[in-house]
C-alpha cells in the first residue's frame, strides 16, 4: 500500500503504527496482569487469566503481521511441513540473526499455534511497558553468570535451572510454544570467526537450558518443531526492516520426535547423559547448517 515511500518515511509510518497498536492493547494487557496478581498461584483462575492475557498479546503481535503486509513488500515464503495444534505444547529451536526474527516467526505460525514463550535477558524486565507484560506472560527472565562469579560464589550455578523450572511449571497447563535460539545470541560474521564455529551459516549451538527445559516439561510435549530462517538478500537491522528494506524471507517448519532417553537424565550432574545430549544437538544443528545452505542455493538458482 505504502511500498512507495521512501525508505525513511516507510521507517516512521510503521514504528508510529507500531506505538499506537502497543498503546490499544496494553491497556487491557495491564488489567489482565492486576487481575493474575490477586489470583493465587498454581490455581486454575491463574491459568485462565494467563491465557487471557497470551490471546491479547498474540492479537497485538498479529495486527504488527497486519501491518506490516500491508505496506510493506516483503516475499514470504513460509514452509510449513506439519500440522501444529494451538491447544498443545511446543519446544521451538530456531536460528537467530536479527531482532526481526521474532516478527518472522508471529508471520510463519499465526494463529495456528500457542503464543510464544521466550527466555529473556534478567535486564529486559525493565523494559518501559513491555517488561511488565513479559512478566505477565509468564517469560523466564534468565541471569547469567561468569564463570569468575560461580567460582566465588558457587551457589549461582543453579539459578537458571531454578528459574526454567519454575517458569515451565507455570505454564505446564497452559497451551505454549516455548522458543529457544539455540546460540544465545545473534549470528554475526565477527561472532562466527571468534568462536571459530564448525558450522557454516550458525553459531555454536548451547545446550543447558534446552536440555532444562526439556526435563521440566517432561513428555507432555507434543513435538520439537525446528526452524530455519533463511534471508537470502542478507539479514537486516530492525531500523532497515521497517524501512522495507527487506527483501524475500524464507521460513522452514520441520516436526521432530525428540528421543525418549532425552527426558530422563541430569544435564547438569551426569557427564554421560550430557555428552549424548550434545551429541544430539550437535546433529540437529549440522543437519539445519546443510539445510540453510541449501534454500540459499535453491535460492540462488531460482534467480
Amino acid at each position: 500500500m505504502f511500498q512507495w515511500l521512501p525508505g525513511p518515511l516507510l521507517g516512521v509510518l510503521a514504528s508510529l503504527l507500531l506505538v499506537l497498536n502497543t498503546a490499544l492493547w496494553i491497556g487491557p494487557v495491564y488489567a489482565l496482569i492486576l487481575i493474575k496478581l490477586l489470583t493465587p498461584k498454581g490455581s486454575r483462575a491463574r491459568d485462565f487469566v494467563s491465557r487471557g492475557i497470551a490471546w491479547s498479546a498474540q492479537h497485538w503481535a498479529l495486527f504488527n503481521v497486519w501491518m506490516t503486509d500491508a505496506i510493506m513488500r516483503i516475499r514470504w515464503d513460509i514452509r510449513m511441513h506439519t500440522v501444529i495444534d494451538p491447544r498443545g505444547q511446543y519446544l521451538v529451536c530456531a536460528n537467530h540473526q536479527t531482532w526481526n526474527d521474532i516478527l518472522v516467526l508471529i508471520k510463519a505460525f499465526g494463529r495456528r499455534a500457542p503464543f510464544f514463550k521466550f527466555f529473556l535477558k534478567h535486564e529486559l524486565i525493565w523494559v518501559p511497558v513491555l517488561g511488565l507484560a513479559w512478566w505477565g506472560l509468564d517469560y523466564p527472565f534468565m541471569k547469567r553468570h561468569t564463570k569468575e562469579q560461580i567460582a566465588r560464589n558457587p551457589a549461582l550455578k543453579g539459578q537458571d535451572i531454578e528459574t526454567t523450572r519454575r517458569a515451565c511449571e507455570a505454564f505446564r497447563h497452559q497451551p505454549a510454544l516455548i522458543l529457544n535460539f539455540l546460540e544465545g545470541t545473534r549470528f554475526t560474521p565477527a561472532k562466527h570467526q571468534r568462536q571459530q564455529s564448525p558450522y557454516r551459516h550458525l553459531l555454536k549451538p548451547k545446550s543447558g537450558g534446552f536440555a532444562f527445559t526439556l526435563s521440566a516439561l517432561g513428555e507432555q510435549l507434543h513435538s520439537l518443531l525446528d526452524v530455519t530462517i533463511v534471508y537470502p538478500d542478507g539479514a537486516r537491522g530492525f531500523w532497515d526492516f521497517l524501512c522495507g528494506r527487506t527483501g524475500r524471507v524464507i521460513v522452514d517448519v520441520r516436526q521432530l520426535e525428540v528421543p525418549h532417553e532425552l527426558f530422563e537424565g541430569s544435564y547438569e550432574s551426569d557427564a554421560e547423559f550430557r555428552a549424548r545430549f550434545h551429541t544430539w544437538i550437535a546433529s540437529l544443528w549440522s543437519a539445519k547448517d546443510a539445510r540453510i545452505a541449501e534454500l540459499l542455493a535453491e535460492t540462488r538458482a531460482a534467480t
